[in-house]
């Protein structure tokens, strides 16, 4: 069957029985190891994308799966309604690491999100007469949930799922000024990703935040970052708010902080916690198996030199593209640490990754012109320099402009 699955040309959901939600290649994966992953076939591919900065250890890392399998067994879910040891010891950490005062645990980035959008409403409700509008950017990605989706700046997700939540006006990203003139007395919050990943890697620089750090307060209304794909040392930094020196009153976080199970946290300041009971919760939320997970992940990315060495592999991928950007004559290179951006030049994205797969290397078409790539945050210099040789290779069999 898998064979079969391997040669055949028919749609993917054809194959098996699961909803079309994306077009999937028919190519079963079967193992990870680091920074590889192997097909029912035995086929191994270099992976660039990880889950889409999930897995921030590489696929399958020995004090994950040591921690999984301790903490499987024994406990794996006693209820939200309790404490339980990994929840505790995770919420403490992350709160002294951020200095933010509480934390809710949840099962994905989107429900923090969605989470962050309800804390900071009934805030609004209580400390700002009512206010409920959150100002999101143009371009932005916050999740799939009704609300998430809306507070994110995507083309054509407005006329998805009507009628669609209210309260979420835009903003170009990385502008002050628009952002200052969008204020209102229904304003309560701006929620920002720190640098745009779903958009192409958008990085506004280190003087954005500050600014909306300083209208926020200048208004009396929240700061929100959605550090979901720039959280838990992906840019070289445990939170990429830290680059420019800012505290927001919110922050999401989520994939990387599980290492490639479901993990998500909404952390927030103690003046802004302002859930009654009943308001915020979840069946799984802050499990024990799931929050020894990321407690495992976390005692890695905070080993002496661990956020060293991701800056220094992102300086050294950044140099890799740039000299191979620089031989094809296409356009710059984005990002920070290891998530970066080449602009190709041409909208032959998507092309470029369909052929680096066949190639044995997994890519992340953003934009029909950029390619994204998140690998391990332990990835070796040697794995980048294969990736760059690969890339080079399928770069020079495609024609770019069309």
């Amino acid at each position: 069957m898998q064979t079969a699955a391997k040669q055949s040309t028919q749609p993917f959901p054809q194959l098996f029985p699961l909803m079309a939600i994306t077009q999937r290649p028919a190519t079963v994966f079967v193992k990870g190891r680091g920074s590889w992953l192997y097909d029912s076939d035995g086929k191994a591919y270099l992976d660039f994308v990880q889950g889409w900065a999930v897995n921030c250890l590489g696929h399958s890392p020995a004090p994950l799966v040591a921690a999984l399998t301790a903490q499987a067994a024994a406990l794996i879910n006693c209820s939200p309604a309790f404490f339980n040891q990994p929840m505790i010891d995770l919420a403490t950490a992350l709160t002294a690491a951020s200095g933010l005062d509480q934390i809710f645990f949840a099962n994905s980035g989107a429900e923090a999100n969605e989470g962050a959008i309800k804390l900071a409403r009934k805030w609004g409700r209580l400390h700002r007469d009512g206010a409920y509008e959150i100002i999101t950017t143009a371009h932005g990605f916050h999740g799939r949930t009704l609300a998430t989706m809306a507070a994110s700046g995507k083309d054509g997700w407005d006329d998805l799922f009507p009628p669609k939540v209210a309260g979420f006006p835009k903003v170009p990203f990385g502008d002050l000024e628009a952002t200052e003139q969008a204020i209102t007395k229904k304003t309560v919050a701006v929620m920002v990703e720190p640098i745009q990943g779903e958009a192409g890697v958008i990085d506004p620089g280190d003087a954005y935040l500050p600014g909306l750090r300083a209208l926020t307060r200048k208004h009396g209304i929240l700061l929100i970052a959605d550090e979901i794909q720039t959280g838990m040392g992906r840019t070289g930094k445990m939170f990429a708010c830290e680059h420019s020196a800012v505290a927001p009153d919110i922050m999401t976080l989520g994939k990387g902080m599980g290492g490639g199970v479901p993990l998500a946290a909404l952390l927030a300041k103690a003046e802004v916690c302002c859930f009654s009971h009943g308001d915020q919760g979840g069946t799984f939320n802050g499990n024990p198996l799931m929050t020894a997970a990321g407690l495992a992940v976390w005692q890695e990315l905070t080993k002496p030199g661990f956020l060293a060495a991701v800056t220094a592999a992102g300086n050294y991928l950044t140099e890799g593209l740039a000299a191979l950007s620089a031989k094809h004559g296409m356009g710059t290179v984005r990002g920070r640490g290891l998530l970066q951006a080449l602009d190709l030049g041409a909208p032959v994205a998507n092309q470029v990754a369909a052929a680096a797969l066949e190639a044995g290397l997994i890519l992340n078409a953003p934009r029909p012109d950029s390619l994204r790539f998140m690998p391990a945050l332990n990835v070796s210099c040697g794995e980048i320099d294969e990736m760059l040789k690969i890339l080079d290779m399928v770069i020079g069999q495609i024609p770019r402009r069309q």
